[in-house]
This record gives structure tokens, sequence and C-alpha cells, in this order.
């Protein structure tokens, strides 16, 4: 089996939603400094790097993220690369290949630098949405900040998510994976009443 982590390197370096809490780490106890083990906390948006959504963060009384499923999170997945103009919501027309897992990837490109912030990435049209959910996908992935546009307040994708009650993963690194399929692996952590978490997305090729 060769893994393809597909996660971007948490650090202060990262690029978050301008407005939204960075992520930093704190040092409170350090070998280098004399003290007899390495000890230290952080400090971030939950929605840094590869990262989980929850339906509470889209729709009001939605499941947290520790109440989900972590079935969607595991198991056989496509990735799909798309070629769309910047700022552009993905149509099903932009699909350049069937579907053909029930967890589908979106490879645009339009994010490349995790570190660098640009906000006219790709991301979904509602109508996207209900096509995967149509398809039998139960879960969403996109190698950019969101399924929506950067300054979008009406959350047209998310909403459609919801309708369809689809899992989210946002984030992802996928510059160096082919468009194949592979078996996801990227489990959110159990944490009572977050709107998302981090995740550790890893895709294998066997």
């Amino acid at each position: 089996m060769k893994f393809h982590d597909i996660s971007p390197t948490l650090s202060e370096r990262i690029g978050v939603f301008p407005g939204d809490v960075p992520f930093s780490r704190a040092v409170s106890h350090s070998i280098d400094e004399g003290d007899h083990l390495d000890l230290s906390c952080v400090t971030t948006t939950l929605h840094v790097g590869a990262h989980a959504d929850a339906p509470s963060h889209y729709v009001g009384g939605g499941e947290d993220i520790g109440e989900r499923s972590l079935e969607p999170y595991y198991g056989p997945c496509q990735v799909m690369e798309v070629a769309v103009a910047p700022g552009a919501r993905i149509l099903p027309s932009d699909l350049q290949a069937e579907v053909e897992a029930p967890r589908v990837l979106l490879k645009t490109g339009s994010f490349p630098d995790p570190e660098n912030w640009n906000g006219d990435f790709a991301s979904c049209s509602p109508d996207l949405i209900d096509f995967f959910h149509d398809s039998g996908v139960v879960l969403v992935g996109i190698d950019t900040p969101s399924v929506d546009p950067e300054q979008d307040k009406e959350l047209l994708s998310h909403a459609a998510v919801a309708r369809h009650n689809l899992s989210l993963l946002e984030g992802l690194v996928l510059g160096d994976v082919a468009a194949e399929i592979y078996h996801l692996v990227a489990f959110p952590l159990k944490i009572k009443g977050a709107d998302a978490s981090p995740v550790r997305a890893v895709l294998i090729e066997e």
C-alpha cells in the first residue's frame, strides 16, 4: 500500500479565513530549556487546514462534530480533477469523469499554497451537491477552504449539503495525487459541541 498525506502542515504560517482565529502554538515546558519533557498547547479555529465541517456550522441545531457518524470519513474515494475560472462555482458539467465512488474529492488547483491565502478559490454549486447526492455520494471534499465562495453569506452549497445530510472535508491538499480511486481515511476528533474538527486526511493506494 502507498499512503498519500493530503493534509497541509499546521503552523503559524497556515492561512485561515479572514477574521477567523489563526493557528498558534505555545510551549510551556521544553527539554531544550532544561525541563523533563516537552509540553505545549494550541489556539486555532477548528476550520484550519484539512478539516471536517459539522452540520452545526451551517444549520441551527445541527449535529456537532462529536455526534457525526464516522462511516463517511472512511472508505472508497474518488479524486476528480476539474478546471474552472478563478472564483467560479463548479457545475456538474465541469466534471471530467463519471462518479465511481461514494466519496468524492475535488482537485481544483485553485488554492495552491495553504500558507498564502487567495480568496478567488473555486467552490461548489448547489447543483453539483445535488448531483453528487443523486449519484450516491455520501462525502464531498475539496482542495479549497470552503465549498462556498469566500464572500458568500448565504452558504448555498452548505445548505445543499445540509438538505442531503452529506459530510464535508475542506482544505485538502491534492496537488500530488492523480485523479483515481483510493481508500480515504479522515476521521474528525470527537469534540463535544464543536462546529468542525481538523483531520489528518490520507488516501491509501493499493
